[in-house]
């Protein structure tokens, strides 16, 4: 079964996300914020990331940029699921394989979800 990481700081929104990703046939890490999910990637080895940006001791951002310069997890699959993101930022973009805004519809996350774990097995969404 797929492995997603998801690192969301607040508890509730965690607990929603996983109960969605769990029913959608997904295995479930969690992280409370970004320095955790970075150790957690390299100590489990998720098959994908889903991260918000505003976090307490890595925001998604920093940890998106560290994913992205390790030669070992530069090509893991990572979307941004978040309510502070800036319409037209271009690191969104360049960084991941999806953005999703807060609230997202839960058949909208699913797929998402889907379509990150596919790109598992072409090793990255970003070329």
């Amino acid at each position: 079964m797929a492995v997603l990481l998801i690192a969301e700081d607040d508890e509730d929104i965690a607990a929603v996300l996983t109960r969605v990703a769990k029913r959608a046939g997904v295995t479930v890490l969690r992280a409370p914020d970004g320095q955790a999910a970075l150790e957690m990637i390299e100590q489990q080895k998720p098959d994908a990331l889903l991260t918000d940006l505003g976090m307490p001791r890595m925001d998604g951002w920093a940890l998106i940029e560290r994913i992205r310069a390790d030669p070992e997890t530069r090509d893991l699959p990572v979307a941004i699921l978040s309510g502070q993101l800036t319409p037209g930022d271009p690191r969104a973009a360049e960084l991941a394989c999806a953005v999703l805004l807060k609230p997202c519809p839960n058949d909208r996350l699913i797929a998402a979800i889907h379509e990150l774990l596919s790109h598992e097995h072409d090793q990255s969404c970003l070329g």
